[in-house]
């Protein structure tokens, strides 16, 4: 198991979070990605603790998402059943199983006050939380997409499920989005990846 952990995590996190999965009798599956989520916890039939984490995210980004999927095995484990998946004491569980990870030793100098910040309040996903997002794809592995932030308004793109979109405006801190079969409007998050068409 350590071997494998190896090649997803950064090394100085690779015998603690070995020790959290023998501990909490994790049993981990890392699956090819799925577009919908990054992991994914549930007791299985058997009474085993199911987690599966995507192979394609980086070592940062898949420390963060196996310490939240076993942060929901422990908090259900501690309060129940009864508790809102990412609710008040799934975020206390998750920000302590974390904080012995906000390090040097494991994350980059620059990424530590985000972490720090984000950590004070954790949300369902880090994927909203712009900044931090944006700072951890840094490490992504090179791919042909672009932020939405990035493109000029009126530029065409596509997300993965493959439905096309058109860059109108700006609300706060979201882009509004035109979607063009449908003609109805959505909201994006600037750090959403899309690919752009240059054929419309």
């Amino acid at each position: 198991m350590n071997d494998t952990l190896s090649k997803y995590l950064p090394e100085h996190a690779v015998k603690p979070v070995f020790d959290l999965i023998v501990t909490h009798r994790v049993h981990l599956k890392i699956v090819n990605e799925r577009q919908t989520r990054h992991g994914d916890y549930r007791k299985g039939l058997s009474g085993k603790h199911e987690i599966t984490v995507n192979s394609s995210l980086n070592k940062y980004k898949f420390l963060i998402t196996l310490v939240h999927e076993i942060g929901h095995l422990v908090a259900f484990e501690k309060y129940g059943r009864n508790i809102r998946p990412h609710g008040k004491e799934w975020k206390h569980t998750f920000q302590q199983l974390m904080i012995p990870y906000i390090r040097p030793e494991i994350f980059p100098g620059h990424l530590l006050p985000l972490l720090a910040r984000h950590f004070k309040n954790p949300s369902a996903s880090s994927d909203t939380d712009t900044t931090l997002s944006l700072a951890l794809k840094q490490f992504d592995a090179a791919n042909d997409k672009n932020y939405i932030f990035e493109i000029p308004y009126g530029t065409v793109f596509r997300i993965q499920n493959g439905k096309i979109f058109k860059k109108i405006a700006v609300r706060t801190k979201r882009f509004e989005c035109l979607e063009i079969s449908s003609g109805k409007t959505y909201l994006f998050n600037p750090n959403a990846e899309v690919e752009v068409l240059s054929s419309y």
